[in-house]
């Protein structure tokens, strides 16, 4: 049981629910805390083979990090917290499981650093990301810096975080930053049905194939290709392997083991 998070578990996809409408959903230390302990105990969950998570409430997907308790921090505590964003972030990516955010409304700082460290991102059509910490007398602090301009390039992310300038769903869906971007509506049903079909493909495809994208970005086009090699011989070692390959021939579903 978490004070702030709802966690729901449902074939093989686990529901995480960040639970602070009022404050609109925005990252406090405890609720850094809670979401460490969550992704870790969900990265050794066997039912669990994907992982959503969505803030409460219609406003925001995570609004940033929580102002009230931030803005009394000395240097060395403001440190320690965005190194435990930072560790949040990292853990989110390492684990061998996807990781998909359904961004329902605002994601601001700490709230648009979470979504980029997620997979990828399904919003609603209400959503606005950006990164105004500059705005505010300060600067992103749990990896706003180094992602974004990874994934959009550095001249656009020098602009937005200089800026402070929020940004609409569809314009972050031009941009890279989403994968989809629906009614509000119909947010959960696309994302949950998408979650549902990656559930039911190999456990350990899908976890070699993360590793194998993210670690690849931190090398070259060579060592990527490498690595990405060394992964798929390894899972012909496995049962999944002889089992997907038998049920196509087969022309029937297969029936995965994670093994």
């Amino acid at each position: 049981m978490y004070q702030d998070l709802l966690l729901e578990k449902n074939d093989g996809v686990a529901l995480l629910k960040i639970n602070r409408p009022k404050a609109m959903n925005s990252l406090n230390d405890a609720v850094l805390d809670q979401l460490l302990h969550a992704f870790e105990v969900l990265a050794l969950d066997r039912e669990v083979r994907v992982v959503v998570i969505t803030g409460a409430g219609e406003k925001a997907f995570v609004a940033g990090a929580d102002i009230a308790e931030m803005k009394n921090c000395d240097v060395q505590q403001a440190l320690a917290f965005s190194r435990k964003g930072q560790q949040l972030m990292t853990l989110i990516g390492k684990i061998a499981k996807p990781v998909i955010a359904a961004v329902n409304g605002f994601a601001l700082g700490g709230g648009l650093e979470l979504m980029m460290a997620c997979d990828f991102a399904y919003a609603s059509e209400n959503t606005k990301v950006g990164l105004p910490e500059v705005t505010l007398g300060v600067m992103p602090g749990f990896g706003g810096t180094q992602n974004l301009a990874r994934l959009i390039g550095r001249s656009r992310a020098n602009e937005l975080i200089f800026s402070g300038r929020l940004i609409t769903a569809a314009e972050a869906k031009s941009w890279g930053l989403l994968c989809g971007v629906f009614p509000a509506e119909n947010l959960m049903t696309e994302v949950l049905a998408t979650a549902g079909k990656i559930a039911g493909n190999s456990r350990l495809g899908v976890a070699h194939a993360k590793d194998a994208v993210k670690a690849g970005l931190d090398m070259s086009v060579a060592e990527g290709l490498g690595y990405e090699a060394i992964h798929f011989a390894s899972l012909f070692a496995t049962k999944d392997q002889k089992e997907g390959m038998m049920a196509f021939i087969e022309k029937r579903k297969p029936a995965f083991v994670g093994a």
